[in-house]
């Protein structure tokens, strides 16, 4: 009975999201998805932060930025994977890896710069000072990229009809928006450097006291 009432699920539901697959439905759930999944992805990192700190306002504002940023991925996901797939063609393993390959060298630090210098723009500030951002924490994040987007795109390429990439990637990174929330909002920790120019700062060792030698050594030096 359970297997023919799933079975009778699974087609209904591929009836009724069939029609988000195709023509421009698809372009439109490819950016939907990736906005609220994106939204998403923040709103779980504002919740550890509230869990860690009580007294912590959620900041819907920052989640808005990130749905805004998220919607922008859709397009640029999608005409990204119909220009790879044309390049590379077929679901060899040689051919999978290419793609791997290609999307990890290429597209995987774009877009991580559109994050940045995106989320930067809606929060007031200059393509100059997204830019800085970014190279100050890219090898940051393309350490973690590494780890995580070379695996889930194996199987995007191999597995997944076409037509399921954008949104199958959107998924995957709820867990990876959490981490890039994180990473954008974190404070990053001044350096201090020694300016030769400035004055050295106060020395916090106690002078050494010579007593009763030290005047001694006075008196001899003023009979001399």
């Amino acid at each position: 009975m359970l297997p023919r009432v799933g079975k009778r699920f699974l087609v209904q539901m591929q009836h009724i999201l069939k029609p988000l697959f195709q023509g421009r439905n698809q372009l439109l759930t490819n950016t939907l998805s990736g906005g609220i999944l994106m939204g998403l992805g923040d709103i779980l990192q504002q919740s550890w932060k509230n869990f860690q700190n009580p007294d912590r306002v959620r900041d819907w504002r920052m989640t808005g930025r990130m749905f805004t940023v998220g919607c922008s991925f859709g397009p640029l996901l999608t005409y990204w994977y119909i220009w790879l797939d044309g390049v590379f063609v077929g679901k060899a393993l040689k051919t999978v890896g290419k793609k791997v390959l290609v999307d990890q060298v290429v597209a995987s630090p774009f877009m991580g710069l559109w994050y940045f210098v995106g989320m930067g723009l809606l929060e007031g500030h200059t393509l100059s000072e997204g830019w800085k951002e970014f190279t100050n924490k890219f090898w940051d994040l393309y350490k973690a990229d590494c780890c995580v987007w070379p695996p889930a795109q194996m199987i995007n390429f191999y597995f997944l009809p076409p037509k399921f990439r954008v949104v199958y990637i959107n998924v995957i990174t709820v867990g990876w928006d959490t981490y890039l929330s994180f990473l954008k909002h974190r404070v990053s920790q001044p350096h201090t450097r020694f300016n030769r120019n400035s004055s050295p700062p106060p020395s916090t060792t106690t002078p050494l006291s010579f007593g009763s030698a030290g005047a001694r050594c006075s008196k001899c030096c003023q009979l001399i």
